[in-house]
C-alpha cells in the first residue's frame, strides 16, 4: 500500500480530510461501499489499482467505529483523550518511509508499510488529527449538527469550532429554526 500523504503543512489537513471522507463512507453501510471507499483513497493519492479485501473492509469498518469517537468529541480535552487512547492502543514508534521509493519521505506510526488497512487508517488519521488539535487548540473534527446529516468534517478554523459540515447544512438549519420560531397560522388582519 503506497501512502503518499506527507504530514507537513496542508498535507496534515489533507490526511484529516481523507479520514473524514473515509469515515463518512464506512459509517454509511450499503451497496457500493467498497467502491466508494476506493474512490476516496484514489482521490487522496492511493494508486488506481487499490484493492480492499473483505477482511480489509471489515478491519476498516471496525477502525471507523473507534475513530468516530474522536469526531464526536465535544471539547478539545475530550478529543485529545480519545486520540491519545487510540494512539496508545494502535500506534507504533514513529518511522519515516518512502514505501520503497514510491513516495516522498513521510511519517507513519503504523507497524510497517504493509500494515492492515484498519491499523493504517486509525493511526494516520489520529496522527493528523493530533497535529491539528495542537496547532489550533480546538477539537480537530466534528459531526454535522444538522439532524438530517451527521456527516464527519474537519474543523479548519481557528475560532469557534464548526457545527455543520457545510454552508448548505448550516443554512438549512437556520431556515428551519426561523420557520419554527414564526407563529403558525395566517397572519393577523390589519386593525
Amino acid at each position: 500500500m503506497a501512502r503518499q500523504d506527507l504530514l507537513l503543512g496542508t498535507a496534515v489537513h489533507d490526511t484529516a480530510q481523507r479520514a473524514a471522507e473515509m469515515l463518512a463512507v464506512l459509517l454509511a453501510d450499503g451497496p457500493g461501499q467498497r467502491e466508494r471507499l476506493v474512490e476516496v483513497l484514489v482521490a487522496h493519492g492511493e494508486p488506481e489499482t487499490t484493492e480492499i479485501s473483505d477482511a480489509g473492509l471489515a478491519d476498516l469498518q471496525a477502525a471507523a467505529r473507534e475513530l468516530h469517537g474522536v469526531f464526536a468529541a465535544t471539547s478539545t480535552a475530550e478529543a485529545a483523550e480519545r486520540i491519545n487512547r487510540l494512539l496508545a492502543r494502535h500506534a507504533h514508534p514513529p518511522r519515516l518511509t518512502t514505501h520503497h521509493g514510491e513516495a516522498g519521505w513521510h511519517l507513519h506510526v503504523d507497524s510497517d508499510d504493509d500494515a492492515p488497512w484498519g491499523e493504517w487508517f486509525i493511526t494516520s488519521s489520529c496522527l493528523a488529527l493530533a497535529i491539528l488539535l495542537t496547532e489550533r487548540r480546538v477539537p480537530p473534527a466534528g459531526l454535522c449538527a444538522s439532524s438530517s446529516c451527521g456527516r464527519p468534517f474537519v474543523n479548519t478554523g481557528r475560532g469557534t469550532p464548526r457545527r455543520y459540515c457545510s454552508p448548505t447544512c448550516a443554512t438549512r438549519e437556520r431556515v428551519a429554526a426561523h420557520r419554527a420560531a414564526r407563529p403558525h397560522g395566517p397572519p393577523a388582519p390589519p386593525p
